[in-house]
């Protein structure tokens, strides 16, 4: 996203097929690996390429109104890899948060993370912290981005909470959890449900991301590698999201009567 320099992202006039713009769009960037090995490269560089989508995809959600951009950069099960890829994978996380926190700003970029922050290495949770702190009272795109995360332990640690509620004597054992309180438990608190879910490389499955907060996302899938998507791939996946009807266990016509 302009590569450590001053960039301002201008605002784009919207077709007509895009008046329907999703406020949160999340990403499963998939495929490094893959367009790595079809060019006899080792995997860090694909994920090195995999820069340039991440800055295309925040440019285009910056200049096409989307409140908030969710980008899977870490997986939980990431932590089996080859320990050199993670190491390699460490330090391109930090080369690339430090290069992109003036565009952030210039572009008035709000920077979050969301995981297990406790496995990262106390590097990377200083410069973490540091983007955050810097970028928090931005009141543009919200770029969220989840590293050592799973949708499971997200789950889990929202009713560990509970647990803990209940020790405290902050909850009665008998009082009922509701999906609001829940929602408010989990490490997304604050940031709303993905609209739409994006999955690069072909896959199609979620991997253990997001399980709750997708109850009601609406997916896209693409065969593009994350390392080759641009803006008009995202743009296609805004178009498709726009032509599809969201009913959220309603009739067709009960929400055609209500637009």
């Amino acid at each position: 996203m302009g590569r450590g320099q001053k960039k301002r992202i201008k605002t784009e006039e919207l077709t007509d097929k895009m008046d329907k713009i999703p406020k949160h769009v999340s990403i499963i960037m998939d495929g490094n690996g893959r367009w790595a090995k079809n060019r006899g490269l080792e995997r860090l560089a694909g994920h090195k390429a995999g820069v340039e989508s991440v800055r295309a995809a925040t440019e285009f959600a910056a200049e096409n109104g989307i409140g908030y951009l969710s980008l899977f950069a870490f997986s939980e099960e990431n932590w089996n890899r080859p320990q050199s890829e993670i190491a390699g994978l460490m330090e391109l996380m930090i080369d690339a948060i430090m290069k992109e926190s003036s565009t952030l700003m210039d572009n008035n970029i709000k920077f979050e993370a969301v995981g297990d922050m406790s496995r990262l290495s106390s590097n990377v949770r200083e410069k973490i912290r540091e983007i955050e702190k810097k970028t928090a009272e931005n009141s543009g795109l919200v770029l969220v981005v989840f590293l050592s995360y799973s949708g499971k332990w997200d789950i889990i640690q929202a009713v560990n909470r509970v647990v803990q509620q209940v020790a405290n004597k902050e909850r009665s054992a008998d009082q009922s959890v509701t999906v609001e309180c829940f929602d408010k438990l989990l490490n997304t608190s604050g940031i709303p449900d993905p609209d739409l879910l994006i999955r690069t490389s072909g896959e199609q499955r979620i991997s253990n991301f997001l399980l709750w907060q997708c109850a009601y996302t609406e997916f896209y899938f693409t065969d593009v590698l994350w390392p080759d998507f641009r803006k008009n791939d995202f743009r296609k996946a805004l178009d498709t999201y726009a032509e599809r009807e969201r009913r959220y266990g309603k009739t067709g016509d009960q929400i055609n009567k209500i637009n």
